[in-house]
């Protein structure tokens, strides 16, 4: 749910640049007190080499497989503590808490009594509220979903917006969270969140991945308004109630009665603990939990929608929300209802991760296997080690319980082929779930994600925080080198469109960077920065050769082009740290104050720099006229950038 906050941090980083050219201990671990058939899912083109056979999966081996990984990972990571569950066969197998809910107090994670904030996984409860409205003949995923709104969201090039599109991310949208994730706020309304700020499109609805938090809370908005009860009455009253589920919320702040239960959040295990995290569109991402509670969700949904003789969902529907497969890529795992795919050797699996800024979470169901696995850390830990941490433990676990039993891979394209096909992916690229029409668009420009092609044929690329090398295994179909994820690409008249790698596809795809945001554009920014860092640090050196050698000061014009110059730089400092300040505050004065003095830097450099070049070929030397020029050329790539990025727009929205 979180947005991208890496890429924030490099934008900051990137900015900056451009102006010059003890370990957590862990206590003790607490234990804890007729369908549809399924769709296949398409199979990986290259199974891994064969696996050792399945351990069993009982409860012995499993609380011994994670007792000794658990407490060195936990360490190692620099996380404070961890939930871990797991259900089998129609009941919980394992339920299991590491290390500390609260480190200054010594309180152990708890799975029957500590809340932990799942993130984004609080959607697959806004997606089975809405199917439920479905059911009832409340709610048609396939209308102009405006049918249930009381304000307008726009349509593109005659397509309306359904909740198909929503449930599917394939709205089109930008990207949109300001403030998404806020501490010790008051409640948030939805309702107002939604209408104060509608984002534009980049693509038509239903054409394009692109995964929205904005969406989302829509859905969960339009089942307030069709249920006619608040949303968190409606969860409450028809999701947890039914599921039994006794500590778990959507309300923020927390109810008193569960306070107490909750986990801190913590950066990192050095770290002091932070607030409560206020996520300002709830459906999308508010929900807090105990692993127990977690539990019962799983094993509803591995029941085809009934736990303990309670129902919440009819049995084809769950068959639809995990089966009918929405893919962004042909041969990669796509996304159902909501649930998205996380097919691992062989197995169908489908679930849904989430993220807040302190809380790392990931829910799996293997509907096949009658398997469910829910994790979730409360700290991204040093490094980002902790949101890798839950990843790895759901790779580990497929490898040791549900090995890969298919035969091993072919040998794959012949070295010429797979050398040309790795020429014509290498570039820079900007994802689908991106920001067009905000200051945030110079990401793209800053921090392309970026393909090279490599020895004997292979892609390498850097994502996530980790190196990963691909080799080709059918015409445009890569497959990981140690490792699951697979990589596919669009080609069209010679030249990749697209590209999507699992298991992001479902929530983007990749497409080349336009010019603007390209490595020539880069390089005429940061010459056109070294030009105005040039201009600002000869100005006092030459204001004291001035004084000792008794020369005249320069023209009213030399003069404005300097302040300007100066002025950019102050500009860049401000961008800078507006962009750190939103990973946790809302900078809404700095952005004005940025957006301004960048207009005034940027757009009176421009007309300082033209008024000199006016001064200069009237009656200037060569020399005088070529630095004019200069001055000229630098400022209008400041202005053409940052009218392109939105640096000189004054749009408060992000």
């Amino acid at each position: 749910m979180a947005r991208l906050s890496m890429e924030k941090w490099l934008a900051a980083l990137a900015l900056a640049a451009g102006c010059v050219t003890a370990l957590a201990q862990t206590p003790p671990t607490t234990p804890a007190a007729a369908v549809a058939p399924a769709a296949p899912a398409p199979a990986p083109a290259t199974p891994m080499p064969a696996s050792p056979a399945a351990r069993a999966m009982t409860p012995a081996e499993v609380e011994a497989w994670l007792d000794g990984m658990m407490p060195t990972a936990l360490r190692i990571a620099g996380v404070p503590g961890a939930v871990v569950v797991l259900v089998k066969d129609g009941k919980p197998l394992l339920q299991k808490g590491y290390g500390y809910a609260d480190r200054d107090k010594s309180v152990p994670v708890d799975p029957a009594a500590t809340l932990f904030r799942p993130g984004s996984i609080s959607k697959l409860f806004t997606w089975t509220a809405v199917m439920q409205l479905v059911e009832q003949g409340k709610l048609d995923l396939d209308v102009d979903l405006n049918r249930y709104l009381d304000f307008k969201v726009p349509s593109r090039n005659g397509k309306a917006l359904t909740l198909r599109h929503v449930m599917t991310h394939t709205t089109g949208l930008e990207e949109a969270g300001r403030a998404l994730i806020v501490y010790d706020a008051p409640t948030p309304d939805t309702g107002k969140v939604l209408k104060e700020y509608i984002p534009p499109y980049i693509y038509d609805p239903g054409t394009t991945a692109g995964y929205s938090n904005w969406a989302t809370s829509l859905a969960g908005y339009i089942v307030q308004r069709v249920s006619g009860k608040p949303f968190d009455d409606y969860i409450e009253q028809q999701i947890f109630a039914p599921l039994g589920m006794r500590h778990a919320t959507f309300r923020q702040p927390l109810p008193a009665a569960l306070q107490d239960m909750m986990s801190r959040g913590y950066p990192s295990a050095d770290d002091a603990a932070k607030g409560y995290e206020v996520v300002n569109m709830p459906p999308a991402g508010s929900l807090a939990a105990t692993g127990s509670d977690m539990a019962r969700f799983m094993l509803a949904y591995l029941g085809q929608g009934e736990l303990d003789g309670k129902r919440i969902l009819r049995a084809e529907t769950v068959a639809l929300m995990q089966t009918k497969i929405t893919r962004a890529m042909p041969d990669l795992n796509g996304i159902g209802l909501g649930f998205y795919q996380q097919d691992m050797n062989g197995h169908r699996a489908v679930g849904h991760g989430g993220d807040t800024n302190m809380f790392h979470s990931d829910l799996i169901l293997l509907p096949d296997d009658g398997v469910g696995l829910y994790v979730s850390v409360n700290s991204p830990g040093r490094h980002d080690q902790g949101k890798w941490l839950r990843e790895h433990l759901y790779r580990e676990f497929a490898d040791r319980y549900l090995p890969d039993t298919r035969p091993p891979a072919g040998p794959g394209v012949d070295l010429a082929t797979a050398e040309a096909h790795a020429a014509m992916l290498a570039g820079a690229y900007r994802t689908t779930r991106r920001e067009d029409s905000t200051f945030l668009s110079l990401l793209q420009l800053l921090s392309p994600l970026k393909v090279e092609a490599i020895e004997q044929g292979r892609v390498a690329i850097q994502i996530g925080g980790s190196r990963g090398v691909f080799r080709e295994v059918r015409p445009f179909l890569w497959q990981e080198e140690h490792g699951k994820g697979r990589l596919q690409a669009t080609v069209k008249d010679g030249k990749v469109v697209r590209w999507g790698l699992e298991p992001y596809a479902f929530a983007f795809v990749f497409e080349p960077v336009p010019f603007m945001a390209g490595t020539t554009a880069l390089v005429l920014l940061l010459g056109a920065l070294g030009v105005a860092a040039l201009t600002a640090l000869v100005w006092p050196v030459a204001a004291l050769q001035r004084r000792r050698h008794g020369a005249p000061p320069p023209s009213r014009t030399v003069l404005w082009v300097r302040i300007a110059s100066w002025l950019v730089f102050v500009s860049i400092g401000l961008w800078t740290v507006t962009v750190a300040m939103t990973e946790e505050l809302d900078p809404s004065l700095l952005l004005t104050l940025a957006q301004a003095c960048t207009f005034v830097a940027f757009v009176g450099g421009l007309l300082a720099a033209l008024w000199h070049a006016r001064v200069a070929f009237a009656g200037g030397g060569n020399a005088a006229k070529a630095l004019a020029l200069l001055w000229v050329l630098s400022f209008a790539v400041l202005v053409a950038i940052g009218w392109y990025h939105h640096l000189l727009s004054f749009n408060p929205h992000y």
